[in-house]
């Protein structure tokens, strides 16, 4: 009778830990099916976008118009391209927006770097106040500034110039708060042995803290790159010459004044805008993902 139960027993037990493997395989693929559903669901819902603004580029007017709507263009044309072309002076545009672009970031990252460094690896009075004014510099909207400095502009004189727009956007508080939060993961003793070496501040700084947190600092131009080179805003209110006028506002000009447009001729446009930002991305999405997942590990 004892063997009868012990056998019993056992036979419970291992039905009872098959019962648990089973339903921790079927939750294990459940959250497995739910991750690539939302995967799938967020490339649908940021890429179908952009499919659509790369096709529609390619076709005439009457097939853009077409119900039900084609996904793949029946007479693919190139036309649109040379017609938005002509429509404004891209070529000025897209010398304007490299210049501000350019100028922008470097002096983003040249900010970012030196402030992160700072915050970090220096002792001075004040430092935590500093940075909470960076932190709270991050929850201003851009919007709020604009008429301030505007004005700080008018009364400068660098209204229509490269200097109107670039300096308002010199500085980043998204970057140096991501700097720092990587100079925090580096590792001290490599630091302390330069010091040690008689290296200077700015010897430790450009030969240790910028090679190891590259990953971060790409992270941060790439960022610094893709607002400037999308900005609207700015630009429209402080240019009113054709000559100083930026990427996004020539893709806004190919509307006419009563809010219709060749939408081929648009989108080809914006495809303009789009594609250096794009291959931007595909060279430099490795070191996005390193550059933010290293920059959260320690606050």
């Amino acid at each position: 009778m004892e063997q009868q139960a012990e056998l019993r027993q056992k036979t419970a037990t291992r039905q009872r830990e098959r019962h648990q493997r089973a339903f921790a395989l079927q939750r294990r693929w459940f959250w497995r099916i739910l991750g690539y559903a939302a995967i799938v669901l967020s490339v649908i819902v940021i890429g179908l976008p952009i499919y659509w603004m790369l096709i529609a580029s390619f076709k005439t007017s009457r097939e853009i118009y077409t119900v039900p709507p084609t996904w793949i263009p029946l007479n693919p044309t190139l036309d649109n391209y040379p017609a938005a072309w002509r429509a404004a002076p891209f070529a000025r545009y897209y010398i304007n927006s490299i210049i501000v672009t350019l100028a922008t970031t470097a002096s983003k990252m040249t900010l970012a770097v030196l402030t992160a460094y700072a915050l970090v690896f220096l002792r001075f009075p004040g430092k935590n106040i500093v940075f909470l004014i960076v932190l709270a510099a991050l929850m201003v909207p851009a919007q709020i500034t604009i008429v301030p400095n505007f004005l700080t502009m008018g009364d400068l004189g660098l209204v229509n110039t490269y200097w109107g727009l670039i300096l308002p956007g010199a500085a980043t508080a998204f970057g140096t708060f991501l700097m720092r939060q990587y100079f925090m993961t580096l590792p001290r003793e490599v630091f302390e042995a330069a010091e040690i070496d008689g290296a200077g501040h700015m010897l430790r700084l450009w030969t240790i803290a910028i090679p190891l947190a590259m990953p971060a600092l790409v992270t941060t131009g790439l960022f610094a790159v893709v607002n400037e080179w999308n900005e609207f805003l700015w630009p429209l209110i402080i240019t009113s010459t054709e000559d100083m006028r930026t990427l996004p506002i020539g893709v806004a000009r190919l509307l006419d004044q009563e809010g219709l447009a060749r939408w081929g001729v648009v989108m080809a446009g914006t495809m303009f805008v789009v594609l250096p930002v794009v291959l931007l991305f595909v060279w430099a999405q490795r070191y996005i993902v390193e550059g933010i997942a290293a920059g959260a590990v320690k606050g």
